[in-house]
């Protein structure tokens, strides 16, 4: 059966925001652990170091393997947790509990030594081991097990999961390999990954394990496929660990976001009313004369439902003071529309946070050292940008947030962001200038390659929005009629007027031969609103 683990124990080197003592009253949000029906699961961030790597993987840093622990009573490891060692300890893993008369845990029958460091010529603390649990038929290993020594661990160091329990899984971030990045061409050596859902949204019933797993050969464009699965949230009231309305609204009191606005920025958020009530039109097509219909508060007169047929849009007053004015946008009324969602089989809530900019403004470009404004090019009436918190429904604690940038975006972990100051919890955005995509760092970040691209420049400027001060919750499916969405969500054209205009035209005033530059800057096309976003019942685009 084997030794067993020598093991050292470590404590995690970031400590989380610490949410408030206890939440407003519930079903099963911030209870600890989770009923997925015939397995209940809990999260565990406390580990015992085994091995790590000094080189290679994320900035050359190595990486560092860990067996979650303690185990609460009646609960058993899945698998071991790894991360690189670019950044603080900041992790968990999940640790189940049969619900059922002992069918849907069960020891693995044997282990296969997948990868060893023995050969491995690069700074290290001893020897590795990777061991891949065999799981008896029926039944599927969901985690690695990792040791110092060459011995197979004992089989009841893991369980595995029966297959019904189970859902498909797919490679996420990488962790390590023995290169400084791996490649997609190149036949690739040993690389470390995390592991997430292969399906992913409001309705997928995958449950991220929080373990990884291993290519041993193969490229990312071929890789070889993981014999590792998620767990699956089977639990018929698979929502009874979800946040109600009242904790929705206290989670993001706790964590509400900060977003700082770069000291040039001209075109500010409005909350959408103040929008509607400032002379904002609705135009039909084939009616655009002799008078547009001006737009109701709460978009009560907006056409609802149907899809972005182009028959419909809604453009900034008429008047040109007015129009000038209403660009620009009003800080003192503006409010973030929260949408609360499940994610990753109801184990995690995603509160996605929508900001709405009446105008979105002109881009520049870079041209070598020379910042160039690009005219018409980038503008578009209209801007909606968010932001998702992700909060653990084990604890209520926040463990990423998502930035929006352009047509894709980023997930940070907590322990990377920037907070606020003086004992708050408010983790800080950058609205980039004009474009208004979301960064957690102040800075410049190129869009193209080479010496021309499209500058978005981020700073502390002196306007600043504390999210706390306006917010609404107005979407979360899984509360029934608890919420009541407003008329405006439900519009579902365009939030401004497609302008046609010669690109090249538009170059030639301000850039000296032929350029390229990012497709997604092109036209002044308004966007349509948040419901026809992909991330609107799916994960986010990255």
């Amino acid at each position: 059966m084997g030794n067993s683990l020598n093991v050292l124990p470590i404590e995690t080197n970031f400590k989380l925001p610490s949410p408030p003592s206890s939440w407003p009253p519930g079903e099963g949000f911030a209870k600890g652990t989770i009923n997925l029906g015939e397995l209940e699961v809990c999260q565990i961030t406390s580990f015992n170091k085994v091995w790590s790597t000094k080189e290679g993987g994320p900035e050359n840093l190595g990486a560092t393997f860990f067996q979650p622990s303690p185990m609460p009573e009646g609960f058993h490891i899945l698998g071991f947790y790894s991360q690189p060692n670019n950044k603080p300890l900041f992790g968990w893993a999940l640790a189940a509990k049969d619900n059922t008369n002992g069918s849907a845990l069960t020891q693995p029958i044997d282990y296969t030594l997948v990868w060893s460091s023995e050969s491995l010529k690069i700074k290290r603390d001893g020897n590795g081991y990777l061991w891949l649990p065999i799981p008896p038929e029926g039944y599927k290993a969901v985690g690695f097990v990792v040791t110092n020594t060459p011995q197979k661990p004992p089989l009841d160091k893991v369980r595995c999961v029966r297959s019904d329990l189970t859902e498909p899984c797919e490679v996420e971030s990488w962790i390590w390999g023995q290169d400084k990045a791996p490649s997609s061409k190149a036949e690739q050596g040993f690389d470390v990954y995390g592991l997430r859902p292969t399906n992913r949204g409001t309705e997928a019933l995958g449950v991220r394990v929080g373990t990884f797993t291993v290519r041993n050969g193969g490229t990312s464009a071929n890789p070889i496929p993981s014999t590792l699965a998620c767990l699956k949230n089977t639990n018929p009231n698979k929502y009874s660990s979800m946040p109600n309305l009242t904790q929705i609204e206290a989670v993001f009191r706790a964590y509400s976001p900060l977003v700082y606005f770069h000291p040039d920025e001209k075109y500010l958020p409005s909350s959408v009313n103040w929008y509607f009530e400032n002379g904002a039109l609705l135009y039909k097509k084939g009616e655009e004369s002799p008078q547009p219909v001006a737009v109701e508060p709460n978009g009560a007169n907006l056409p609802q439902g149907g899809a972005n047929d182009g028959l419909f849009w809604l453009d900034l007053p008429a008047d040109k003071n007015d129009r000038e004015r209403v660009k620009k946008g009003n800080l003192s009324s503006a409010q973030v529309y929260l949408h609360a969602k499940p994610m990753l089989g109801s184990t995690f809530t995603d509160l996605a946070m929508w900001l709405f900019y009446p105008f979105n403004g002109p881009a520049r470009a870079k041209v070598g050292l020379l910042t160039v404004p690009l005219g018409k090019i980038g503008e578009h009436i209209g801007d909606w940008e968010h932001l998702t918190l992700r909060v653990s429904n084990f604890t209520g604690e926040l463990w990423l947030v998502y930035l929006s940038t352009h047509s894709k975006g980023e997930w940070v972990e907590a322990s990377e962001l920037e907070f606020d100051g003086g004992g708050r919890n408010k983790p800080v955005a950058y609205a980039s200038l004009n474009g208004h995509a979301l960064y957690p760092k102040p800075g410049t970040v190129m869009q193209g390659s080479g010496e021309i691209g499209i500058r978005n420049d981020t700073a502390k400027g002196k306007l600043v929005m504390d999210t706390e001060s306006g917010f609404s919750v107005v979407a979360g499916e899984y509360l029934g009629s608890a919420i009541t969405e407003p008329s405006w969500l439900n519009y579902l054209r365009k939030w401004g007027r497609t302008f046609e205009y010669d690109v090249a035209d538009e170059l030639k005033k301000v850039l000296p031969g032929k350029v390229t530059l990012p497709r997604e800057i092109f036209g002044e096309d308004g966007p349509t609103g948040p419901k026809l976003k992909g991330s609107w019942s799916g994960d986010e685009a990255i």
